[in-house]
């Protein structure tokens, strides 16, 4: 008897232990089931709003003209759009690039404050003291975008049917952020289904629920009442989190324009993606430990939906360090069962319960990417992906998370 309830005691720690992992899970899980894809919201009248369109750009001779012409082609009124190209601290030609291809320039050189961050807040400033818009778009410099992405901006602007009811007026959006170059490797096409849960079913997930969907840092749109509001001071190589937490504690909440989109180019080489990976996750990191806790007090606190949901986003950590848990914790627990020959059902079930919600997470993160079976199959090299993964958040962030430009080489350029 008492070796029985040794084994039942050691079921209950383990259950326990694993709790942390299943809710994170649990939060995936609602979100999957959750990320349909809605109705596009109907215009309510010809296009009027106006807005600049913001391209942070440091050295980037090589692309800056194919950008500004892409986005010169968007289905909008010519005299309600301005491209306006920031050259930030730049060494090379951008900002003659950029003006031939029909842009408005700002050249900006400022030696202790650089990064991404200070380029959108002097444009932003610009943008606004100007008058000649009423929102920015921001759109990185190795990007194309659909034609309708001004459209789905203004319609939201305009208001559409909340979540919760009654007419809403967006004052900040997210365009879903895509993959230009998918099938250039097996690495691109995981980033492709990496980015299908992540900008996909996460973001349809969460305006399903009338929370803020998040910034991606590239098709963000706030309109200069927001920025009024909320200054965007926010200077970390994560930017776009840091304002989305800024943003939702200002009081308002990012809209998903899913029906729209930008494409960015993903780096196939090993060494080029495992530079942008670590900005990513170090400066998610950075910000997991300092809003992670203090937002979730806060959202219990105010009994607001938006924090909370905004706290979990932050808290819940990166799928390769979830997927470890998880399997690690039912290889465990059945581990247990075999040695002991108890069953061990508490452990167990907590354990499937995470396995089972990532699964179907990333199954509809597959299917939404429309990376085909060609994409299924390459999820075979996944078990690689997290151990590079987990090897790169173990090696730790350089110096790069103070927040400064470092350029990732695109597909194509050779040094």
């Amino acid at each position: 008897m008492h070796v029985v309830t040794s084994w039942t005691w050691l079921d209950v720690a383990l259950c326990v232990a694993q709790l942390p992992v299943a809710v994170a899970c649990g939060y995936l899980l609602m979100l999957t089931l959750r990320s349909h894809r809605p109705r596009p919201p109907a215009a309510r009248g010809e296009a009027a709003r106006t807005f600049d369109i913001i391209i942070p750009a440091h050295n980037e001779e090589l692309g800056i003209a194919r950008t500004v012409a892409n986005l010169s082609a968007v289905d909008y009124p010519a005299h309600l759009r301005r491209i306006i190209v920031v050259a930030d601290n730049c060494s090379d030609a951008t900002a003659q690039k950029a003006r031939e291809a029909g842009a408005f320039v700002l050249e900006r050189q400022d030696t202790t404050k650089r990064g991404k961050g200070y380029a959108l807040a002097h444009a932003f400033e610009f943008s606004q003291r100007d008058g000649f818009a009423e929102a920015v778009v921001v759109v990185d410099a190795d990007t194309v975008v659909s034609p309708n992405l001004l459209r789905a901006f203004a319609v939201r602007i305009d208001g559409v049917e909340g979540a919760k009811g009654g007419r809403e007026a967006a004052h900040a959006m997210q365009a879903h952020y895509g993959v230009m170059n998918p099938t250039a490797s097996w690495r691109t096409r995981l980033m492709t289904i990496a980015l299908g849960m992540f900008h996909k079913v996460r973001s349809q997930g969460r305006e399903a629920l009338g929370v803020s969907c998040g910034l991606r840092g590239n098709g963000m749109c706030f309109t200069h009442h927001a920025l009024a509001q909320v200054p965007h001071d926010a200077f970390s190589v994560v930017e776009d989190l840091e304002y989305g937490i800024r943003l939702a504690k200002g009081g308002f909440r990012v809209h998903y324009v899913w029906e729209a989109e930008v494409l960015g180019e993903m780096v196939s080489g090993e060494k080029q993606s495992r530079s942008q990976r670590q900005r990513w996750e170090g400066g998610r990191a950075q910000m997991r430990k300092l809003h992670g806790w203090p937002l979730l007090s806060e959202g219990l606190r105010k009994k607001d939906g938006t924090l909370l949901d905004l706290a979990m986003d932050v808290l819940v950590p990166p799928l390769s360090q979830l997927v470890l848990a998880a399997v690690g914790g039912a290889a465990l627990a059945g581990g247990f069962a075999v040695v002991s020959g108890a069953p061990m059902p508490w452990a167990l079930g907590v354990a499937g319960f995470s396995v089972a919600s990532l699964g179907a997470y990333v199954l509809r993160g597959w299917w939404v990417s429309g990376v085909g079976l060609r994409g299924l199959l390459d999820l075979a090299w996944a078990p690689v992906y997290v151990v590079w993964k987990v090897w790169l958040m173990l090696r730790g962030p350089g110096a790069e998370k103070r927040g400064e430009w470092v350029r990732t080489t695109r597909e194509g350029e050779h040094r």
